[in-house]
Order: structure tokens, then sequence, then C-alpha cells
């Protein structure tokens, strides 16, 4: 290995080791109260080093944002994929955004619901980002919706209504886990399955 390859590799892995403390920051904290003083003294690395990694405070929260948004699909969307699509995987995604919540794989648990409030009403890359992400999600639940009611595994709803709703109600119980409220879990399943009615 190279001189050029070890400082590529020692960069790449500073990088990941900022993201990482970053998304728990932001799920606690918001995105405004990331700074590179802060994460320099989370990690133990230079504040000059890590704004060399991202120049501007806008570029390190887009990148806290992609970094969390890869953790989200490596730990709720991808395992959800073993199951087939429907009614299934809608349970699957389901389950493993409760764990995800529950554990929580950020600090303050969900990174987007943490922000969308701070940057709903600001214009700019950062609000697109988030903007993106729940769009995403949301139709990654309308899809598995559209699914079982294509195959006639549930009968006939608004699919962008529902889609909505089981958003709604993640993004609630979210709040409700990190104020110790136990039945929020209960509450999610009761909704989910509500708009799961079998088709006659």
């Amino acid at each position: 290995m190279t001189t050029e390859d070890k400082r590529l590799l020692r960069g790449a892995r500073s990088r990941q080791l900022v993201l990482r403390h970053a998304v728990d920051t932001a799920s606690l904290d918001g995105l405004e109260g990331l700074s590179f003083g802060k994460l320099a003294s989370d990690t133990g690395l230079s504040k000059a080093g890590v704004q060399t990694l991202f120049k501007t405070k806008e570029t390190l929260q887009l990148a806290a944002l992609d970094f969390a948004r890869d953790m989200f699909v490596d730990a709720v969307i991808q395992p959800a994929r073993a199951q087939p699509h429907g009614v299934a995987r809608l349970r699957a995604l389901i389950e493993h955004w409760i764990v995800y919540a529950q554990t929580p794989l950020f600090t303050g648990g969900c990174y987007r619901v943490a922000n969308m409030a701070e940057f709903d009403s600001r214009p700019g890359p950062v609000r697109d980002a988030l903007v993106r992400d729940q769009r995403d999600w949301i139709a990654t639940i309308a899809r598995e919706l559209r699914y079982a009611v294509d195959s006639g595994e549930i009968a006939d709803l608004d699919i962008d209504l529902a889609a909505f709703q089981i958003d709604a109600v993640l993004c609630a119980a979210n709040t409700a886990l990190r104020l110790g409220e136990s039945d929020a879990v209960s509450k999610i399943r009761r909704v989910v399955e509500n708009l799961l009615i079998p088709a006659t």
C-alpha cells in the first residue's frame, strides 16, 4: 500500500468516525447543533482536520443526512426485502422500524423526525434532503400497500392516505418512545393492522 493509499484510508476512516458522531448529535440536538469543534472533541480529531473533511457546515449536514439515510436503509429497508412484496413486506418494514426506533439506532431516535420541524420552513439543500428521505420512505410504504391491494391480499383503500397515516403514526411513536411511553409500539401495530382489511 502506497503512502497516498494510506492517507486516503485514514481520511475515509476519519470521515466515517465523524459522521457516526454527527448523526447521533443531530438526532439529539438537530442538524443546527453540529459544529466542527464539538465533533473534533467527540472524536479526538483536530477541529482543522474535521473542517478539512467537510469544508462547510452545510456540507457536513448533508453528509450526515446521507450517512443516516444509508444506516436507515441497512437497518429497516434492506432486511425487509427478505419478505415477499405486499402485506408480509409491509409488516417487516414496520417491525424493523420499531427496532430502529426502540433500540435506538441513533441516540435521539429517528433522525428525520428529529430534524424535519427545524427545516420544514427553511428552503435549501438540507430541507431538500430531508424531504427526499421522507418521500422515499412514504413511497416505500405505499408500494407495499399497492402490491397488497393489487394481489387481493387486502381490500381496496386510498394508498396515499394510508401511507401518510402509517408514516404519521411512526413519527408520533418516535416521540412517544423518547418520552418513555411503552405502549407506543402496540399502537403502531394496531393502526397498521386496522388498515390491512382482508379482501372479501
